[in-house]
């Protein structure tokens, strides 16, 4: 049984963002509504009716995974980590963006997967074998008839973007060599509970996983989770290692501790999803309560980070140009756009040294210690950072 547990409104496709703000673009512009929903037969955490990833993963897809030095040095840790621990002949990664974990392996060596055909053209034009086509069985045949099968498939931020977890799975199970293994790493709702993060629910993310649904899920296809890890990226995640039911792995403590964790979390309980809905609410509240204040006290306030996570919230608290003045952000294809939904104009992050600001939301908070380490003259000049995890504050 499927239950709805949250509706965070209408809300637009996060990767959309605005040229300009032109009566014909704004009547171009998709919605759709973000409710969340608990499959109770099997936990899952999903999107009650996902957006076309057709209409998602285009030729203009914005993000950039190698412009964050964050995501460049943790991609090269786990390419070290995996290649030494399996020591794979040939390796695969599905959505591999612009790069940023490919180029830790020969060119030889890796076949990536990557739908959105600019981020193809990247690294296909930097010698790495890219198929622009989504993830599914026709495709893992088309690889495994080319290449042979493979031993170690990556996926990070992924798997979670894909609506049909069956087919996810069954091609994982075609093409992974008989002592292969799939790792995947994707926000988790253990952490979206405990740091009351609703913005990681956004159109790409159609599933947020928990170690219970990902086990009941590959049953079905002889896999089977041999070892799990909790990790701090994109503000909490969960990284998966699976291997065929019958491949020479044996289950790590670490999948008994997670099971164990996620039970006293009651991740299986419909309730422990309605209490969450409730701090959301209230978490709206407290938002739109010290904003409209720093507004009144004329202070000038904008957000740090075009993030998918902030249009979340922005469209969900009604957030717009009357509240927060501008958006800055690192990634060049984004500035002197207009974020989607609420149309807030997008400029570098030096405009907020020329301006005097006295605060900047953190659109991008799972990236805040980066953030504060590159903005220290802002914060010298008594700029001050506000935050909604786990809490709404300003950060002292």
């Amino acid at each position: 049984m499927k239950k709805v547990f949250l509706n965070l409104l209408q809300q637009p496709i996060t990767n959309s963002y605005l040229i300009n703000t032109k009566s014909s673009t704004l009547k171009k512009e998709f919605f759709y509504n973000l409710s969340m929903i608990i499959n109770l037969s099997n936990f899952l955490v999903s999107i009650k009716k996902p957006v076309n990833p057709k209409i998602q993963y285009t030729d203009i897809y914005a993000h950039r995974a190698s412009q964050s030095k964050t995501m460049n040095l943790s991609f090269k840790k786990i390419a070290e980590k995996l290649k030494k621990k399996f020591r794979p002949k040939l390796t695969m990664e599905i959505g591999s963006n612009d790069g940023v974990f490919l180029k830790n392996f020969h060119k030889k060596e890796i076949v990536a997967v990557e739908p959105c055909k600019n981020l193809a053209q990247i690294t296909n034009r930097n010698g790495y074998l890219t198929y622009d086509k989504f993830w599914d069985t026709n495709l893992a045949r088309k690889i495994i008839k080319k290449r042979g099968k493979i031993d170690l498939i990556y996926s990070a931020n992924t798997i979670s973007h894909i609506p049909n977890l069956k087919e996810v799975f069954k091609a994982i199970s075609i093409c992974l060599n008989h002592n292969g293994v799939f790792v995947f790493e994707d926000p988790y709702i253990g952490s979206v509970l405990k740091n009351n993060s609703y913005d990681q629910f956004y159109d790409e993310h159609v599933h947020v996983f928990s170690q219970l649904a990902i086990s009941n899920l590959l049953n079905p296809h002889k896999l089977k989770i041999i070892k799990t890890e909790i990790l701090s990226t994109h503000g909490g995640s969960i990284r998966f290692y699976v291997a065929k039911k019958d491949s020479k792995y044996k289950i790590s403590k670490s999948v008994k501790k997670i099971y164990d964790s996620e039970i006293n979390l009651k991740l299986n309980k419909f309730s422990t999803y309605k209490k969450f809905s409730l701090r959301v609410q209230n978490s709206k509240k407290q938002l739109m309560k010290l904003l409209k204040k720093l507004k009144k006290a004329n202070k000038k306030v904008i957000s740090y980070g075009a993030t998918y996570k902030s249009a979340t919230i922005f469209n969900y608290c009604n957030i717009d140009k009357s509240l927060i003045n501008y958006v800055v952000d690192t990634t060049k294809n984004k500035q002197w756009k207009y974020t989607p939904g609420k149309h807030l104009l997008i400029k570098p992050p030096i405009d907020m040294i020329k301006e005097k600001i006295d605060y900047a939301f953190l659109g991008a908070w799972n990236f805040s210690k980066e953030i504060m380490a590159k903005e220290k003259k802002f914060i010298k000049n008594g700029g001050k950072f506000i935050t909604h995890v786990p809490k709404v504050r300003i950060i002292k």
